[in-house]
């Protein structure tokens, strides 16, 4: 699998927000990826230091549209910590 396959998107909330503080920031990644991979695909691609990885299923979630329900997709997130003094940049302009 190609790194740039691995990373689909940062996740980017409140609480991961609060995270990027103590060097550590979430991703969306690719279903079948592994903590290797991930590890591989953020240092290449941001040219940083990791030092662990860990790695989320998030189920899918049971919603209603016009009285019919579905089931959103799952989705797999990592939540990557970065050697100290490291840093990743993910808002445009920052």
């Amino acid at each position: 699998m190609i790194n740039e396959e691995v990373i689909l998107s940062p996740v980017i909330t409140e609480k991961s927000s609060l995270l990027q503080e103590s060097n550590k920031y979430v991703f969306k990644v690719h279903n079948k990826s592994n903590k290797f991979q991930v590890k591989k695909a953020v240092e290449e691609i941001f040219d940083v230091v990791v030092e662990s990885v860990n790695v989320i299923k998030v189920k899918g979630k049971n919603k209603m549209y016009g009285g019919k329900k579905t089931l959103t997709p799952s989705w797999k997130k990592a939540m990557v910590t970065l050697k100290l003094g490291d840093s990743i940049s993910l808002y445009e302009g920052a």
